[in-house]
Parts: structure tokens; C-alpha cells; sequence
């Protein structure tokens, strides 16, 4: 199984796996596919240093990347204290009511109420996320992407990505986002559709997916992205032009997720995915302030309800709901947690190490190309 885009980043299936946990994007790699690591969890620039040293340890030499969250319109940034001045105060009194509502408890005693979770959204603080990875693409040479997740990265971050010999990516919702990214200087283009987890357009991916390669054409790839979860649609993307697929939702029942596991069993975050359907997710504005696809919960819910107060934009709303995130991961309540997830997550019914689930991913492939070749036989 292999594509174009596949045997130039020296991988063993056209497989690229976006996930915010180390221990899985390491799994990716070494399986065949391409680990693709979340920086925005991130709130030092030491930390990701560590973890993306530890990447290296652990994926058999095998190449991997990263992703940041950097927004095509820089926001104007003062101190994290200017920018808290600019959340209203009705905003936070409605937070720390619902989550009283909720029953979700205060972090522990020690809990970092400033930062947690949050600064990895501010666009200096992703700037500092990509100077750590082009440290190490230059020091070892295994990371080979970087992905932006909101619009084209800035002109000298491209550059200097492709100093460093690492392929830039960018997500895109529609033919003129795609466009855009390709005059920008951005190699790869994942088209993400509707039915995705976090921040998706308007489009759906069976329509998107073509729509972007025919725009495109020769001058860059497109990586399907927004409902994949299984070989037969991994096929379908190959089918409709796409050079290969972006997988996030999927490998958040992989049994190396680490994030918010107890030891004992799934974690809080995966026993809500495990026990969800394919309707059981929302897209709002409440997790960053512009519209991602969350898992529909208590608390979307409450965002919902009746006299509930407008999400902020970027990056305030982050600021405003960081603290709250960090309350609910660590409430063990199902039913309230605050996870961006697609609609596929209706296939997310067993935990999984990440080599049995590629494994499955290609047999399943195989089987649908045969089908496909049957037809024309």
C-alpha cells in the first residue's frame, strides 16, 4: 500500500495520525504510518523538548511530526494578564457556575489555575513550538512535517520549515482556504470535512475531498481528512484523488493514549467515546471560539441551554474555559467531559494497541481495493 506522498516521507502506508499523546504518535510511526504530535497542550517550550526527545527514543528511527496551532491572522498579545482583563466578567461567573452545576470538583491543591492548558493557543507560544521542533529536525532529522491547523503558518515559518527540510501542511475547508495555502508556499494540503473532530468548514468530506484535488491538480497533495475510520474509507479517499489520509478521532481508544489514563482501565475520555454514537457529537465555538466538533456532553449542553452566554474569539475563549478543562479531565465523569472527537467516533467501540489497529486499517483497505478491482474484471 503505498502512494507518492507515502514514499516521499519514507513511510510504510499513506497513514498520517494526528494525536496529542507521545506515546501514540511514537505507535504510528513505528507501525508504518506517520506520528503526528499536538503541540498545543504545551505550555513551555521545555516540555515539548523533552517529549519530542523522548519521540525520538522511541520511534525506531522513524520519521514523524508535529502540529501547532497558529492562526493565519495573528491576534495582537499582551501579557497573559491583559489578556484576561478582556474577559468579561459575566463569562467566568457562568464557567465556575456550571461546573459547580456539574459537580465538578476544584483542581488539587497545587493545580496551576494560571496556565493550564492555554498558553499553547497564544500564537508566540506556538512560534515557540516550532522553533523547539526545527531545533530538533536539524539535531536528528526524523521530524519531516509540520501541520498548522488554522490557516497558512507565516511566510518565515514556511521558509524556515523548508530550511530544515520539513514538508508544511495545512488544513483546509473549502477550495479558496487550499488555494491560499498553496500560493503561501504550504506542500501539503489536508482537506478536512464536516464530519471532522476539532476545527472543520462547512463542507462535507465526500464532497471536499475531490473538490480540493481538481483544484489543485499537480501542484499539491491532499491528505483526506473528517470521517475515517476504516480501510474501506481510507479507500475511498485513495478513489476520490486524496494521496493518503489524516486520522485523529480514531486513535483516541488506542491503548498507548496515556492522556488522563488511571492504569486501570480506559480513561475518563474513553469510556464517554467508547459508549458514543455517530450523532453524539456538536460543533461549537466553546472550545477555542471559532467552530470545532466536540463530543456532545453535560457540558455542551449547558453552552447550549437557555441564557447561556456567547463564546469569546480566539484566543479568550481558551483563556476563559483552560482552567475548566483541566477541572473537568480530572472529574472521572463520562458525562462531562470537554474532548474534540468526529463523527466517526461511532466506530470507536474497543481499545486497541496501534499496531492492530493499522494492521486492520490495511487489511481492510486491501479487501475494499479487490472489491473495486472485481468490478472491473
Amino acid at each position: 500500500m503505498k502512494t507518492d506522498l507515502s514514499e516521499k516521507f519514507g513511510i510504510e502506508y499513506p497513514i498520517f495520525g494526528f494525536t496529542p499523546s507521545a506515546h501514540v504518535a511514537a505507535a504510528i510511526s513505528r507501525a508504518g504510518g506517520l506520528g503526528v504530535l499536538g503541540c498545543v497542550r504545551f505550555n513551555e517550550a521545555e516540555e515539548l523538548d523533552e517529549v519530542l526527545e523522548w519521540m525520538h527514543e522511541n520511534t525506531d528511527g522513524k520519521p514523524f511530526g508535529v502540529d501547532v496551532v497558529m492562526p493565519a491572522k495573528i491576534p495582537t498579545e499582551g501579557s497573559k494578564v491583559d489578556l484576561d482583563s478582556m474577559i468579561p466578567p459575566e463569562h467566568r461567573a457562568f464557567v465556575e457556575r456550571t461546573l459547580d452545576d456539574l459537580g465538578v470538583p476544584q483542581l488539587p491543591d497545587g493545580g496551576d489555575r494560571v496556565n493550564t492548558g492555554v498558553l499553547g493557543w497564544l500564537h508566540s507560544v506556538a512560534r515557540s513550538h516550532v522553533d523547539i521542533a526545527m531545533e530538533h529536525a536539524r539535531k536528528y532529522g526524523q521530524i519531516k512535517l509540520i501541520a498548522n491547523a488554522l490557516g497558512s503558518p507565516p511566510e518565515d515559518v514556511i521558509g524556515l520549515a523548508h530550511e530544515n527540510g520539513v514538508q508544511v501542511a495545512a488544513l483546509a475547508g473549502a477550495k479558496e482556504h487550499a488555494l491560499s495555502h498553496v500560493n503561501a508556499g504550504v506542500d501539503i494540503v489536508i482537506a478536512q470535512g464536516y464530519e471532522g473532530g476539532g476545527h472543520t468548514g462547512e463542507v462535507t468530506s465526500m464532497i471536499l475531498w475531490p473538490e480540493l484535488v481538481d483544484a489543485l491538480g499537480d501542484t499539491a497533495p491532499v491528505l483526506a481528512a473528517g470521517g475515517v475510520g476504516s480501510g474501506r474509507q481510507m479507500a475511498a479517499a485513495i478513489a476520490l484523488g486524496a494521496q493518503g489520509v489524516w486520522m485523529g478521532t480514531y486513535w483516541l481508544t488506542a491503548a498507548e493514549y496515556e492522556l488522563g489514563a488511571t492504569g486501570d482501565g480506559p480513561s475518563t475520555v474513553q469510556q464517554a467515546l467508547l459508549s458514543a454514537t455517530s450523532r453524539d457529537t456538536v460543533r461549537r465555538r466553546i472550545y477555542s471560539g471559532k467552530p470545532a466538533r466536540l463530543l456532545k456532553t453535560k457540558w455542551t449542553d449547558a453552552w447550549d441551554a437557555k441564557g447561556a452566554p456567547e463564546p469569546l474569539p480566539m484566543p479568550l475563549q481558551n483563556l476563559l474555559v483552560g482552567e475548566a478543562h483541566a477541572r473537568i479531565s480530572q472529574a472521572a465523569d463520562p458525562e462531562v467531559v470537554a474532548m474534540p472527537a468526529g463523527q466517526i467516533v461511532g466506530r470507536c467501540n474497543e481499545i486497541l494497541p496501534v499496531e492492530e489497529m493499522i494492521s486492520g486499517l490495511v487489511a481492510e483497505y486491501k479487501q475494499a481495493a479487490s472489491r473495486i478491482q472485481a468490478t472491473l474484471d
